[in-house]
């Protein structure tokens, strides 16, 4: 059975829809190929970056013999700093699993709402799965996990997740093994949201009583989305309002004849509407105020150019600020995870290209 011997990443240029695109890329393929003893067929591509411009084919050819000797065991730091663009900080994850182990990383920091995404990531163990099996597995762990987030709700053309195994070492329990591929992705997923462009709070929405699983999803989708309430987020501001007019909007839009009299909202587990109405008082305002603070990532603030800077480049903790929708309209749930929006990612995506 044929075999994958090797993966090119490049950044900067998507080569999407460029004249000479697919020939381009086939061409910097067998280079690899070439340098590895391999067949070019045995190379996969992927690429991000700007739409719309050819890929670098020359500079490409001609850095490939450094990069082939450069290649190294070890640790997958590397190669994830080497695929980052707009991202803060590389994002590597890795599970242990008896004599073998899985390792994921990525980069995606912006345009992103999978499917599609502009996010890579890649999946590596040594544990031996058959190739059908850990297909099957591969997509069931990435809907529960990448296409659960969104940090901005724009899609892109460069998405990609793949799974690569050596097989060298004996799998042993195969729902085990689902089991940390599926942890790892998790991981993976929310690291992705946390480097998010201009990112400073990430957001966790669990939607629990709807029609089904996928209007559940759709729900959160629609609140970690929306732009009023990601500034509120943004500016530590609980303006529940904003939270609340996001879920009346999905509903009025996609099920007008539902019965939302069971309706039940939570922020940073605190009650802020039931039974039709909202829950406010001053004592609850203090206590959300202090759970978006909590949850805050970092302070930022800007610099000589007027750029908003991140102060830190790794996140000091893994808090969400918290938002539980109850409807009480089926058995549908679901798990979402987003970002607020802030002078970051207005300034990054203006001044993207200029």
């Amino acid at each position: 059975m044929p075999s994958l011997g090797a993966i090119l990443v490049n950044n900067k240029v998507s080569n999407v829809r460029a004249p000479d695109g697919e020939a381009a890329a086939e061409r910097v393929c067998a280079g690899v190929a070439h340098l590895l003893g391999l067949e070019p067929w045995q190379v996969f591509p992927s690429s991000t970056g700007v739409i719309g411009w050819r890929l670098p084919e020359e500079e490409m050819l001609a850095a490939l013999p450094g990069a082939v000797a450069a290649l190294s065991g070890g640790s997958a730091l590397p190669v994830a700093e080497g695929i980052v663009t707009t991202d803060l900080y590389p994002k590597v994850r890795r599970v242990g699993l008896g004599a073998g182990s899985i390792v994921a990383f990525g980069k995606g920091a912006g345009m992103i709402e999978p499917n599609l995404a502009t996010m890579l990531v890649y999946v590596l163990t040594d544990i031996a799965v058959p190739r059908a099996t850990l297909r099957a597995m591969l997509a069931r762990a990435v809907d529960a996990s990448f296409n659960t987030i969104s940090i901005d709700g724009e899609m892109s053309t460069s998405d990609t997740v793949a799974i690569v195994s050596s097989g060298a070492v004996p799998c042993v329990d195969l729902a085990e093994f689902e089991g940390a591929l599926t942890r790892v992705c998790r991981e993976l997923a929310g690291d992705i949201v946390r480097n998010g462009e201009g990112v400073r709070h990430v957001v966790r929405v669990r939607v629990v009583g709807a029609p089904d699983n996928a209007f559940a999803r759709a729900l959160g989708k629609s609140v970690v989305n929306a732009p009023l309430f990601k500034c509120a987020v943004a500016g530590n501001d609980p303006n529940v309002g904003r939270l609340v007019q996001a879920v009346g909007k999905h509903i009025g839009i996609h099920a007008s004849g539902m019965d939302i009299s069971r309706l039940r909202l939570l922020f940073g587990g605190v009650e802020i509407f039931a039974d039709g109405v909202f829950r406010l008082d001053p004592e609850k305002e203090a206590l959300l105020r202090e759970h978006l603070r909590s949850a805050e990532l970092y302070a930022s603030k800007p610099d000589a150019s007027g750029f908003f800077a991140p102060q830190v480049h790794f996140p000091p903790h893994e808090r969400f600020v918290e938002i539980v929708i109850e409807l009480g309209a089926g058995e549908g749930i679901a798990e979402v995870i987003g970002g607020d929006l802030t002078h970051e990612y207005v300034s990054e995506n203006a001044d993207y290209r200029s």
